[in-house]
This record gives structure tokens, C-alpha cells and sequence, in this order.
């Protein structure tokens, strides 16, 4: 069985990084995640053996001109994967918005050695079609850094669902084509236009951290193999579909077990949990490569 990596998760509340409960309260305001509280570090390895998870991507979240703070910076990040190397890798943020964005992900690829740029368009309240973003999308190509972008419907209230659909990153995909660009949740409820996307666009991605109303298993049977045919995945997606879980505000052990338990090839559930991630971020399928 190969590794299991989780490839959208967020730190910000972490024991190690919301070490304040200014930075609590700030985290809470802004996701609504007022059931969760700070998490030690035991309990995040907890829940990531109790799952199966080898590997986490972190993404923190720059929200300087929406909210004028970051929510978990590319610094702590950064410590993060060099105090827990084994399991964890680093993703920058930038606010497309700064004067000084180019220079902040220039940063993050060389001196914070984090492996790709995690982008939240609705909660940062920009347009990914908007002319600021060519110079990133630049600076990614250059170091071979993906992009995963939020998409679809999140938990987090007070967003604009506009600048979340999978179609404004259309002509992206077309005009970088060497760009890898995950778009998150299978952009539910958008599931087919990502379908579209990923059929006429191989550098497009997705992943699971799709909001379920009922439960993970109910929502990914009925997301997979009854909204779409029950093959598409199988034949059609099966080295372009990652399992993402979206922590915090969904528990990773369901969606795990609701990956698993979908009817398709192991081979297609091995690539799902692990190997497309691999491919997606550029790594070789030897994790030993992973912080380098």
C-alpha cells in the first residue's frame, strides 16, 4: 500500500502556531469553527495515525489587505515542517492584492523552501482571472510549483461563492498549460464543470474536501457514482482526483474511509490517497525527496 497524503490542510489551530488567544479568537471569527479550539500537537498526530495519513500538506492563509493579518503565516509554516519533517510539507500563501505579492512567493520558494502556492479566492475576496495574478502564475512556473486554489462551497460564512467557481480558472489552464492547478472540494456544487475542465485540461486537478451534508460516505457515493457516471473517475480522472480533507472542520478518519470504501480499481483508490499528490507537487514516489 503506498502513502497516504492529505493535501489540503491548514494549520491555524495548531498549538505550535495559534499560541495566543488573540490568534484563536481571530481564527474562530473568520472560519466559524467555534466547535474546534486550539489543537496540541498530540492530538494532530493522533487524528492523522488514527487515519492513516502519512503526509500533510499545510497552506496557512495571507489575508492582509481583506482582514490586515495573515491566519498562520509561510514562516510558521515553515517551522512547522522543519520541527516535523516526517509529516508534514509546506505550501506558501500570498495576498494577490500586495503590492509586494511576487516578492513574498519569491521568498517562500527560495529562503522558506515550501513546495507550491495555496490560494482562497473567496475568503481573500479576489478574482483569479485578474491581472495580478500573471506574475505569480510566472513565478510558479519558474521554481515548478503548483498551484491548489479553493473552490466551490466552504464552510467559512461571509464569502463570495462568485469567486469560487471552477470556470474563471478556464483560461488559466489554457494560456499555462505546464501549470499544475488543483481546484478544491471537486468545486461541489460545480462537480461536472470540474469534470469538463479536467477532461480538456490535463494540469487540472481536484480533490475530496467536499462540504458533505449528510455524511462522507453518503456524499462521496452520491458525488461520484450517481451525479456522475459511475466510471469517470475509474477510467476517465483516476490519476487527477486527490484526497484532500480540508482540516479543520472535517474529520479526515471519514473521508479517509469514504475514499476507501468507493467502488473503484485499488489502483485507482492508491493513486486517490497518494500517488497523484506525488505527481501533482512534483515529487518522486520516494517521500525521502519531500523536504529537500
Amino acid at each position: 500500500m503506498g502513502l497516504t497524503i492529505d493535501i489540503n490542510t491548514h494549520p491555524y489551530l495548531f498549538s505550535d502556531v495559534c499560541d495566543t488567544q488573540e490568534k484563536e479568537r481571530f481564527v474562530i471569527d473568520v472560519t466559524g469553527l467555534y466547535h474546534n479550539g486550539v489543537c496540541s500537537m498530540e492530538s494532530v498526530f493522533a487524528r492523522l495515525d488514527c487515519a492513516g495519513i502519512d503526509r500533510c500538506v499545510l497552506s496557512p492563509l495571507d489575508l492582509t489587505t481583506e482582514k490586515g493579518k495573515w491566519m498562520t503565516t509561510n514562516e510558521d509554516v515553515k517551522m512547522l515542517v522543519e520541527k516535523y519533517p516526517e509529516r508534514f510539507i509546506g505550501f506558501a500563501s500570498v495576498d494577490p492584492k500586495r503590492e509586494d505579492a511576487a516578492e513574498v512567493l519569491e521568498r517562500a520558494f527560495t529562503e522558506q523552501k515550501l513546495h507550491g502556492l495555496h490560494i482562497f479566492p473567496a475568503l481573500q475576496n479576489f478574482d483569479p482571472r485578474g491581472d495580478y495574478m500573471e506574475s505569480l502564475f510566472e513565478i510558479c512556473l519558474r521554481y515548478d510549483r503548483p498551484i491548489v486554489s479553493d473552490c466551490g462551497c466552504s464552510p467559512y460564512p461571509g464569502l463570495l461563492t462568485k469567486y469560487a467557481h471552477p470556470m474563471l480558472w478556464e483560461e488559466t489552464a489554457l494560456k499555462h498549460p505546464k501549470l499544475r492547478i488543483c481546484l478544491t472540494r471537486f468545486g461541489w456544487p460545480w462537480g461536472r464543470e470540474v469534470c469538463m475542465l479536467m477532461l480538456k485540461y490535463r494540469n487540472i486537478y481536484t480533490d475530496t474536501s467536499i462540504v458533505y451534508l449528510d455524511d462522507a460516505p453518503q456524499m462521496y457515493h452520491q458525488m461520484f457514482c450517481v451525479d456522475m457516471g459511475p466510471k469517470w473517475i475509474d477510467r476517465g480522472f483516476r490519476h487527477q482526483v486527490m484526497f484532500g480533507s480540508g482540516d479543520p472542520g472535517l474529520e479526515q478518519i471519514r473521508q479517509v474511509n469514504a475514499v476507501r470504501a468507493l467502488d473503484f480499481r485499488a489502483s485507482t483508490i492508491e493513486n486517490i490517497l497518494g500517488n497523484n499528490a506525488l505527481e501533482f507537487m512534483g515529487f518522486e514516489k520516494e517521500m525521502r525527496w519531500v523536504n529537500d
